[in-house]
């Protein structure tokens, strides 16, 4: 994020051996473009009615950044010749890094005090690639993961803006200083950077329907629109000489462009995409008008005062709303509500003016660090250095967690007794109110655990129509199981393939995310779930092929169909009936398993606030069933088709009601609807059990 001030406009040479651009006016418009975007990434993030869209604001900053940064860079090199590298990033360090180092160091500690304990160690990783600028990559990362989805955002997560910045420009000025020296044909310098940009938006539209998280968070789905300001920072000259009314239609059309956008888009808008083609193209119209000034334009109004000087705190207003939005809340034990969320927003609004005049400006025109290039870069290097040293050392100090004497230790228990399920059954009714001193896994590590169809990337994601050779148990066996379902069915993997490893059958695992079992095209990410409709269909041919002696089906109550239902029990019931009579038909028997009970909110975060009083963390067996109506639907479709059914809430909830979020030493859930991988592997003599009295055990199949 660059001001205006920071560069000069390239103008044509007045003298063709040394050029030497004439003074360019400061543009007021640019800094009042920079202050309606922040505005309405700010605002849509305080959750503003009918502003959903307002994370175009973050691609008007990246138009805006290759705009004045290449200007810049052209300039020097038409009044020098050459480019100075160091001068560049000496810039770029004493503009960027002191007031990220800061608000990066405030929000570790806002962390350390507020937040989580839990996500402590998540905190500092996002701190680390915060400050190392790759933070767009480890949210890419993390945002492929399924099991994440749900979480809270970090407070670090607004970073990645920032992160794709840095990464365009350790790229751009070298490739700029290469062309400028080999190419001496204007038309020609400016090839590369449009190379570049065809490929990053092909790149872009490719990505976002296959991997949403690396298109919205990668660099290389994003250096389009940083190269799309280059690419008019080329073109000022020729801008300048465009038709004042031309110039003038241009920018409103421009600026209405963006304030569209951000009122049409939403949370469930493929992008970037195509769709970062309005924001941006609305951004270069403006810029592009700009270079005409016209008193009827729309850079006249944004360069009013009170545009500007938001622009002026821009930078700042940015780093500082999202900690404060994330953080604040949590402490105050209220929820996020749109009044306290703009009161936040006014209050990063005041520290953004405060760090303004008390970090960023000292530092960036301290005349000993403009002299000299070298000690502002290892000003950079330092600052960041620190980060990285604050991170480490603060990993060596993490937060205790208060916890209560020993529990049983829930799976030799169920292991070694006559009547496992019954053993369970008192387990649940006497479960503790306090934390176990031995938790197993402990409860930071709770979240972490991945089962092997995760680990194996045999449990397939929104994008996926197919699923991978998947096999464990005994591979070898002629007795095959099918596991077949959405992650409620994977999140009972554990507990079957123990069950599948002792009586030597052959388990095939085939799950997809929030694919359910049911022949209904359902919505997921805000379009109609084809790829879900695909996949399910490949995975009843496999199972056909498979014909397996048991198929274990599952899936979660959470659905919203495609079209409206004008019966939804009916409809639904007909849905699962289709798939259920299916699979009777290729398999010797079929369990359907309905839904696990889901636990009030998310029990792991509740058990680190309230270790001592964990029933504040329970749920109640009558209020944790999702959905009523698909709960009776896929029952009753199932009985009809001549299935089992197999009801798991005896398993994580007592006679009398309560969910526990803890049982002897394990935890229930891993999150607000998954059961954890250690409870789910702890109940295989449960379910071995299940299974026995469906005829399944010892190796053999059913009688008849």
């Amino acid at each position: 994020m660059t001001r205006t001030s920071d560069v000069l406009l390239p103008t044509r040479p007045s003298a063709p051996k040394r050029p030497v651009p004439s003074p360019v006016p400061h543009r007021r418009d640019i800094q009042g473009l920079r202050g309606l975007a922040v505005t309405l990434v700010v605002l849509a993030h305080a959750g503003l009615p009918r502003l959903a869209g307002g994370y175009v604001g973050v691609d008007v900053f990246f138009v805006v950044s290759g705009f004045l940064i290449t200007a810049g860079l052209l300039r020097e090199a038409e009044r020098s010749g050459s480019l100075s590298l160091r001068r560049f990033y000496g810039r770029r360090a004493l503009r960027i890094l002191p007031l990220a180092t800061l608000v990066c160091l405030c929000t570790l500690v806002g962390c350390r005090l507020l937040a989580s304990k839990i996500r402590y160690e998540e905190f500092l990783h996002d701190a680390l690639t915060s400050g190392l600028y790759v933070m767009n990559v480890n949210l890419a990362v993390s945002g492929t993961d399924y099991l994440q989805e749900g979480g809270a955002p970090s407070p670090f997560q607004h970073f990645w803006s920032l992160s794709v910045e840095e990464q365009f420009y350790l790229l751009w000025p070298a490739l700029l200083l290469v062309t400028w020296k080999v190419l001496r044909r204007p038309w020609l310098r400016v090839l590369p950077l449009g190379v570049l940009c065809l490929v990053s938006f092909v790149l872009s539209v490719w990505t976002t329907a296959g991997s949403p998280s690396w298109a919205y968070f990668g660099a290389h789905t994003r250096l389009w629109e940083l190269g799309a300001g280059g690419l008019l920072a080329f073109c000022t000259g020729a801008l300048a000489r465009v038709p004042r009314p031309v110039a003038a239609a241009g920018s409103w059309l421009g600026l209405s462009a963006i304030v569209a956008s951000a009122l049409v888009y939403d949370a469930d808008t493929p992008f970037p995409g195509h769709s970062a083609g309005l924001p941006v193209l609305g951004t270069a119209l403006v810029i592009a008008g700009g270079c005409r000034p016209s008193p009827s334009g729309a850079s006249r109004l944004l360069a009013l005062r009170p545009a500007t000087w938001v622009g002026d705190l821009s930078y700042g207003w940015y780093l500082w709303h999202w900690p404060l939005l994330m953080l604040v809340p949590a402490a105050l034990n209220r929820p996020a509500t749109l009044l306290l969320s703009l009161q936040l927003s006014a209050a990063a609004l005041l520290l953004a003016w405060a760090s303004l005049h008390l970090v960023e400006n000292p530092v960036r025109f301290r005349a000993s660090l403009k002299r000299r290039p070298t000690a502002a870069v290892a000003l950079g290097l330092g600052l960041t250095s620190g980060v990285v040293c604050v991170c480490l050392v603060a990993a060596s100090f993490p937060p205790t967690i208060s916890s209560g004497v020993r529990a049983p230790t829930l799976s030799e228990t169920l292991a070694t007794a006559p009547d496992p399920e019954d053993r369970l059954a008192g387990l649940l009714s006497t479960s503790g109110t306090r934390l176990p001193a031995n938790l197993s896994p402990w409860l930071p590590d709770i979240k972490k655990q991945r089962s092997a169809v995760y680990r194996d990337g045999c449990h397939v994601g929104y994008g996926a129509t197919h699923s991978p050779a998947c096999v464990y148990g005994d591979p070898s066996s002629r007795d095959v199981v099918v596991l077949f379902g959405d992650s409620h069915a994977a999140q009972w993997f554990p507990a079957l393939d123990r069950v599948s490893r002792e009586n030597g059958w052959k388990l095939v695992s085939l799950t997809k995310a929030s694919c359910k079992t049911a022949d209904i095209t359902t919505r997921a990410r805000g379009r109609a779930y084809e790829a879900c409709d695909a996949w399910r269909e490949r995975a009843l041919r496999r199972i056909t092929e498979l014909r397996p002696m048991l198929v274990v089906a599952a899936s979660s109550e959470a659905a919203e169909p495609v079209d409206r239902m004008e019966d939804p029990s009916r409809e639904w019931t007909a849905g699962y009936e289709r798939v259920y009579r299916r699979l009777a038909r290729d398999a010797g028997s079929v369990a359907v398993l309905l839904d696990s009970p889901w636990p009030k909110g998310d029990p792991v975060e509740c058990a680190a606030r309230h270790p001592l009083r964990l029933g504040n963390c329970e749920a109640d067996r009558r209020d944790a069933i999702r959905s009523p109506t698909l709960r009776e639907a896929g029952e009753r479709a199932a009985r009809r088709a001549g299935a089992a059914v197999v009801d798991p809430r005896p398993w994580l909830c007592s006679r009398a009601g309560r969910c526990p979020a803890v049982v002897a030493d394990t935890f229930v859930y891993r999150d607000e609807s998954h059961v954890a991988e250690s409870y789910a592997r702890a109940l295989a003599p449960v379910l071995r059990e299940e299974l026995r009295g469906l005829g399944f055990g010892g190796g053999t199949r059913p009688a008849g």
